[in-house]
């Protein structure tokens, strides 16, 4: 029988120390339209789920989704045009 002790340098020897690295980071920040694009989205969404959406609410999650298409075509625009891919 083995014990986890035995094992446990294995498990332990790249500590983790819960902070994303600079590299992360970065993308974050790439990425940032996108995410406060889908976040406008969700919340256009979120006002009609409980009621009919009205005329305003079907034009305003319509503009969040065209924000969202927007910022994703930017990001991916941005990622070809450094040479990455999309």
């Amino acid at each position: 029988m083995k014990t986890i002790a035995a094992l446990q340098a294995v498990v332990t020897a790249a500590p983790f120390d819960g902070e994303p690295s600079d590299a992360e980071l970065d993308a974050i920040d790439r990425e940032l339209p996108v995410i406060l694009a889908d976040v406008d989205l969700l919340d256009a969404q979120i006002m009609t789920i409980d009621r009919t959406p009205t005329e305003l609410d079907q034009q305003r999650i319509r503009r969040a989704r065209r924000r969202v298409l927007a910022a994703r075509r930017d990001l991916a625009n941005r990622a070809v045009q450094a040479g990455g891919a999309a």
